[in-house]
């Protein structure tokens, strides 16, 4: 997460300037968490938006909680 939030990194995090880790999941194994990724990256925005106001409804950074 630090190098994402000192975009470091090139990719989409760096070119939309992302900063706050709003959802997060995590699973047993790599490939269930690639395949969970893969999933979601096909849904469309509202779906996405609508999993994180479950989980995080006040859509807080839960970087700073940690």
């Amino acid at each position: 997460m630090y190098e994402h939030q000192q975009s470091l990194i090139d990719g989409f995090t760096k070119k939309y300037r992302v900063r706050k880790l709003l959802f997060y999941e995590t699973f047993p194994s790599p490939q269930e968490a690639i395949a969970a990724e893969k999933k979601i990256k096909g849904w469309v925005r509202k779906k996405k938006i609508d999993l994180i106001k479950i989980k995080n409804p006040s859509f807080d950074d839960l970087l700073e909680k940690k």
